[in-house]
């Protein structure tokens, strides 16, 4: 392997795992792969499909993560209003776990799909992202 094709690989692994930088701070799951792709996408234009999966699936999931919360915050006020016309203290510590739950489960899904990727970045393999809207085209 060629030092461009080792050096391809890696900018293009960092185009998937860069959205890790949104653990330390959540807008950077969708800064980190738009500044690794806007800076390499024109020095090795064979980053750029892997820049553009990046970002399109991690705007989805910034979208879907806030429509999450959304439904999520009504049915919890819902259960826990129907809790307190019941006399339930308990019916607002159920449904916000639960709902709670969910949330974290969207967030690992997308953590680990960003690591799946990178690694198959890393061995030169494309790799579509599922349910990933095309922001980006």
């Amino acid at each position: 392997m060629t030092p461009r094709d080792q050096n391809v690989r890696t900018w293009s692994m960092l185009c998937h795992l860069s959205a890790l930088l949104g653990l330390l701070w959540w807008p950077g799951i969708v800064i980190g792969p738009l500044i690794v792709w806007q800076i390499k996408k024109n020095e090795l234009p064979e980053i750029d499909p892997h820049g553009k999966e990046a970002l399109n699936f991690q705007l989805t999931f910034v979208v879907l993560y806030f429509i999450a919360q959304i439904v999520l915050g009504i049915i919890a006020g819902i259960t826990f209003g129907i809790g307190l016309l019941w006399g339930s203290p308990f019916t607002f510590l159920g449904s916000g776990l639960g709902l709670l739950s969910l949330l974290g489960i969207i967030t690992l899904v997308a953590l680990v799909l960003a690591v799946v990727a990178g690694i198959k970045a890393n061995n030169g393999e494309p790799y579509k992202y599922p349910f990933s809207i095309k922001f980006v085209k």
